[in-house]
Order: C-alpha cells, then structure tokens, then sequence
C-alpha cells in the first residue's frame, strides 16, 4: 500500500509538472486555465490520494479534500475565464467557437 502511495505521488508530481508546462506554452489566458486546472486536479487528486494511503488514518480527510477540489477547481477555473472576457482579454486568433459572444442569450 505504501509503494502504492508513493506511485501515486510520484504521478501527481508529473501532472503538475504538465500543468506548469502548460501555463508556460499555451498563447492566451484561456488555454492557459484550461491547461493549468486540469493538470493540477489531477495532480493534486494523485498527491493526496498517495498521502492518505501511505499514512492511512489520513485516509479519510485524503477523500474530503479530493471531493473539495473536484467541487472548486472547475468552478474557480470557469470564474476566472468568465472574468478575464468580461474584462476584456481576447482569445489568441486561432479561436475558432467563442461560447460567450453574444452574452450567452440565444
């Protein structure tokens, strides 16, 4: 179970590394959520899930914050994107579907 947990952890290591690599490569705001929230969930879900089974009796809270993040991530994520268009940020040229054109009244 222990080396289980250390996989694990290794895993969520490698995700926020991606995660970061993302931020760094991506060409406008957007993607740069996009890329940065998806990562980082799943490394973070990797992190502490490899945490709760190398000390056990963390277990449970391990399960508690997965299900904080799981809950927070895409809605802080979403948010920030709504805000930054709101603001005025355009997305990179290679756009093709802007979803919030039009103030999402169809």
């Amino acid at each position: 179970m222990i080396i289980v947990g250390y996989i694990l952890i290794v895993i969520g290591a490698f995700f926020y590394f991606l995660g970061g690599l993302g931020i760094f490569r991506m060409p406008d705001v957007y993607n740069r959520l996009q890329a940065g929230t998806k990562a980082t969930t799943l490394g973070s879900f990797s992190v502490v899930l490899g945490v709760g089974l190398v000390d056990i009796d963390y277990l449970p809270k391990a399960l508690l914050i997965i299900a904080f993040i799981a809950l927070t991530n895409p809605v802080g994520s979403s948010v920030l994107a709504r805000a930054a268009y709101l603001k005025g940020i355009k997305p990179t040229e290679k756009t093709i579907v802007d979803e919030y054109k039009g103030g999402g009244e169809e």
